[in-house]
C-alpha cells in the first residue's frame, strides 16, 4: 500500500495524522474494483442490474448470483440496522471493514419505492439511482439522464440493461452475464428476478441502442 499509510493501516480503529482511516479506504477500493452494479428507483418500484463477469468458459450459467432476496419486505429499518452493523466493523482493531457495498430496495403501498445504499464505512443514504463498481462514474452519468420519477419498472429495466452494456469494457472484460431483478407494484411488493423473456427483450433493446449510437457517431465523423 501507499507509504503514506505505513503504520496507520494496520487497524480499523487507527486514524492517520490527517484524520484518515486507511482500512476503510482499502475496503472502498475493493468495491471499486468489482464489476458494475446499479440500482434505479422509479415511480412504481426499484430495478437492480449487475454486470456479472464470466472469467472462465467452465462456469455454469446463472451461478454465482449477485442479486439476493433478503426478505419479503425490506424497508428503511433494515437499511439502518445493516448500516449500523457494517459501521461496527470499522470501530475495533480485532475486525476488518466489509469489503463490499450493499443496495437495498423495497416497495409497499404505504411507503412506495425505496432504495438505499450502504458503503463499507457504514454510511447509508436513500437514492433515486446509484452505482458501484469499476464503472460507477460512467454509470452515474447515464443514470442522471433518466427521468426516473416518471418511469415505470418496465421502462427502467431496458435502461438498466442499456447502461450496463454502455459501461462494460469489452477490451478488459470480454464476456459477462446480465442479472436483472425488480421489486414494485408489478411484483406485488416482492423482490423477484426479472423474467427471462423481459430480460432478453431488454438486452435486445440495449444492443440496438448501442448500435444506433455507433452508427450516428460514424455519420458525424
Amino acid at each position: 500500500m501507499s507509504s503514506i499509510g505505513t503504520g496507520y493501516d494496520l487497524s480499523a480503529s487507527t486514524f492517520s495524522p490527517d484524520g484518515r482511516v486507511f482500512q476503510v479506504e482499502y475496503a472502498m477500493k475493493a468495491v471499486e474494483n468489482s464489476s458494475t452494479a446499479i440500482g434505479i428507483r422509479c415511480k412504481d418500484g426499484v430495478v437492480f442490474g449487475v454486470e456479472k463477469l464470466v472469467l472462465s468458459k467452465l462456469y455454469e450459467e446463472g451461478s454465482n448470483k449477485r442479486l439476493f432476496n433478503v426478505d419479503r419486505h425490506v424497508g428503511m429499518h433494515l437499511a439502518d440496522r445493516v448500516a449500523m452493523y457494517v459501521h461496527a466493523y470499522t470501530l475495533y482493531s480485532a475486525v476488518r471493514p466489509f469489503g463490499c457495498s450493499f443496495m437495498l430496495g423495497s416497495y409497499s403501498v404505504n411507503d412506495g419505492a425505496q432504495l438505499y445504499m450502504i458503503d463499507p464505512s457504514g454510511v447509508s443514504y436513500g437514492y433515486w439511482g446509484c452505482a458501484i463498481g469499476k464503472a460507477k462514474q460512467a454509470a452515474k452519468t447515464e443514470i442522471e439522464k433518466l427521468q426516473m420519477k416518471e418511469m415505470t419498472c418496465r421502462d427502467v429495466v431496458k435502461e438498466v440493461a442499456k447502461i450496463i452494456y454502455i459501461v462494460h469494457d469489452e477490451v478488459k472484460d470480454k464476456a459477462f452475464e446480465l442479472e436483472l431483478s425488480w421489486v414494485g407494484e408489478i411484483t406485488k411488493g416482492r423482490h423477484e428476478i426479472v423474467p427471462k423473456d423481459i430480460r432478453e427483450e431488454a438486452e435486445k433493446y440495449a444492443k440496438e441502442s448501442l448500435k444506433e449510437e455507433d452508427e450516428s457517431d460514424d455519420d458525424n465523423m
